[in-house]
This record gives structure tokens, C-alpha cells and sequence, in this order.
């Protein structure tokens, strides 16, 4: 039910730190399942699917970036945040899509997963009748995204008002305080030359301006611009529309000459791929450290992919907390983890016939 589609969230610069703290929670939500799905392929098999799903994990990384420049524009403290315990999400966890919400959880390459990307990236148009927070009904779950000194059952509507109302808490600060919102130290921002794969669409923030680019990044990125359009604002394709292509084994063209002449929303032109369904490990979705015999050989593996993890996390934050130069190799280490996740991925459970092990993101 509706709380208040009045409410103004975000009027303190503590509050802000808040729910920007949320969006690094959010932005790294999804790279769990995204890797989990990668990795559960047969080597190989499905490169066209692979590659898809490998550049969208990266983009989220870029989005994680973002957020992080944000947070230390505004005088945040990074250190201790995303190495705390309750940083990596329990799977599956929820988000909000309007007044219900959906599961995400660590699945393998599937057709039902796929769909379940495509929600996660699914862009929401922001519109003035919807409200802000809603109370949710009771579920084994909730979300994540809860207000702040409000309920667990208290919610934000959608991913998109979520970001909307950051924006607004933003332009209100900035109103009030002028540039000293932006008090952080810009030799913490991350910078193009440091990112991975590039550096491409990092946006270092040191100003309203490059705040609300950066926010307004993140949202294109998942379904595309506004109008319709399968690109976002630097004419790539959104997520959405990358993941969509993997449903009808066709590639979208983009005309980045000429943008109006690509292809429309559900309908590609481009060149066609097959996507075997049936080459992958028959991991154990959402896996417990206590699915796993304490005897067996896979229960020390899934404690070092475990470690692994929270190291590769150890290290991000370590570039996000003033050491930007350490990015490029922290991002590179997301990939690194490849082998310990296929140490369990490819080997069965004991005692569960046909069920393979996966990747442990959290000791539960």
C-alpha cells in the first residue's frame, strides 16, 4: 500500500550518504547472478551469449564506479562499506518493480535467467501519480532498498523512483548548500585512465553537473534513452536490449552515424546466432556453504571462491577509498575468479544426483 507520494527523502547530506550507500548495495546486486550464469557454461559453447552477459557485468562495474565517485563527491567514507557482512545481498534477494516485487537469485544460464536479466535492467518511467515508498506485503524477503528509519516493509516503488529521488535530494542540497555539498577530495574520484577495459563513460563528479550525468548514466544503460530508442545517450546498447538478443538469437544494429535508422525496440535486423539452452553445468541454484559436505572436496572449495570474492570486493574498495591507480586490476580480478567458480561448477554435490555445486557469495 502507498506511504506518502509526498515524502522528500533525502533533505540532510547523512541521508544522502544513506541511500547512495543503498545504490553501491543495488548497483553490485547483480553481479553475483551475472557471473553465476556466465560461469555455469560449458567452455566453448554459446560464445555469443557469453560475451553479452560478460560486457553488461562489466558495464555494472562501471555503475558501481559511478556510485562510488558520487558517494566520495559528497564526503563519504568508503572504507568499511562494501567489506562489510551485509554488503553481498543473501540470494535470492528481491527488487522492486512497481507494487510487486521479484526474485533474483544465482541461477544458471537459462531461458527463465535470462528473463530475469531483462527485469533487473528493465528501465521504469519515472511518473508523477506512482508513489515513492510503499509498504510491501509480507514476503520471505523483503527488498533491500528500505527507507531509512522506516520500516522492513518499507520500500522504495521502483529502481527508477529510487534513483529519481536522489536526483531530487540533490538538486534540494545543492540549493541550500551550494558547491561545499561537493566537499570530497577529487583526487579520490575515479578517472577514465583507470578504468577497466578502457575507461569509458567514467564520469569523475566535482559538481551538480557531473552528479546528475553520472545518475542519468546508470538509468540509460539499462532499457536505453527515453523515446523508445534500444541505445542510450552514447548510442550503445542498452542492457535490456542486450540481454533480449540472447532471447531471439539476433543482434540489434545500431547506426551510431545516423541513430535513427536503427533497429526499433523488439526488433532486430542483425545477424542471427544459435543459443544452446542444454551446454551447462546443472549447478544448485542459491547454494548454502551448508549444502555441501563438510568431508567432501567441494566444501573447502566453495571457502576459497568465498575468499576470493571477498577479496576482489577488498580491493575494489581499496581503489574506491583513494588508491584509484588500483581499479584496473581489481575490475580484472572479477575474471580471475573463473576458476575457482568452475572448481565447483563442475562437480556434483555428493548425495545429490545430477545437481552440480556453485559459487558461495555469502556465509550464511
Amino acid at each position: 500500500m502507498p506511504i506518502n507520494d509526498k515524502l522528500k527523502l533525502i533533505t540532510t547530506v547523512d541521508e544522502l550518504h544513506y541511500y547512495l550507500k543503498l545504490a553501491l548495495v543495488l548497483e553490485h546486486a547483480t553481479i553475483p547472478p551475472y557471473i553465476t550464469a556466465l560461469y555455469s557454461m560449458h567452455p566453448g559453447k554459446n560464445l555469443e551469449s557469453f560475451h553479452i552477459i560478460r560486457a553488461v557485468a562489466v558495464e555494472e562495474m562501471l555503475h558501481l564506479t559511478l556510485i562510488a565517485n558520487l558517494y566520495n563527491a559528497v564526503g563519504g567514507k568508503m572504507k568499511k562499506t562494501l567489506t562489510d557482512p551485509d554488503f553481498v545481498q543473501p540470494y535470492p534477494t528481491y527488487l522492486p518493480t512497481d507494487a510487486i516485487d521479484f526474485k533474483v537469485g544465482l541461477n544458471k544460464f537459462s531461458p527463465e535467467t535470462i528473463d530475469t536479466f531483462m527485469k533487473i535492467e528493465r528501465a521504469e518511467e519515472v511518473e508523477d501519480d506512482k508513489p515513492l515508498v510503499v509498504s510491501r506485503p509480507v514476503q520471505e524477503q523483503y527488498n533491500f532498498l528500505t527507507i531509512l528509519d522506516g520500516k522492513p516493509s518499507d520500500t522504495f516503488y521502483s529502481i527508477g523512483l529510487f534513483y529519481a529521488e536522489i536526483i531530487r535530494g540533490l538538486y534540494g542540497l545543492h540549493k541550500e548548500m551550494g558547491d561545499a555539498l561537493f566537499c570530497g577530495d577529487p583526487s579520490r574520484q575515479i578517472t577514465p585512465e583507470y578504468y577497466y577495459n578502457g575507461g569509458v563513460d567514467i564520469i569523475p563528479v566535482t559538481d551538480l553537473r557531473s552528479a546528475i550525468r553520472a545518475i542519468k548514466l546508470i538509468q540509460e544503460q539499462g532499457e536505453g534513452a527515453e523515446g523508445g530508442t534500444i541505445y542510450d545517450s552514447e548510442r550503445e546498447l542498452g542492457h535490456y536490449y542486450r540481454f533480449q538478443q540472447i532471447k531471439l538469437g539476433q543482434y540489434y544494429v545500431i547506426d551510431k552515424d545516423d541513430p535513427e535508422n536503427s533497429d526499433r525496440p523488439d526488433h532486430p535486423t542483425g545477424e542471427k546466432f544459435t543459443v544452446d539452452w542444454d551446454a551447462v553445468y546443472p549447478m544448485k541454484s542459491n547454494p548454502h556453504l551448508s549444502d555441501y559436505p563438510e568431508d567432501s572436496e567441494i566444501y573447502p572449495a566453495a571457502k576459497k571462491f568465498y575468499a576470493d570474492y571477498r577479496q576482489f570486493l577488498g580491493d575494489l574498495e581499496k581503489a574506491f577509498d583513494g588508491n584509484p591507480k588500483e581499479l584496473i586490476p581489481a575490475v580484472g580480478g572479477m575474471f580471475k575468479l573463473k576458476e575457482s567458480a568452475t572448481a565447483l561448477i563442475r562437480n556434483p554435490i555428493p548425495g545429490m544426483p545430477g545437481v552440480n555445486a556453485a559459487p558461495i557469495f555469502r556465509l550464511d
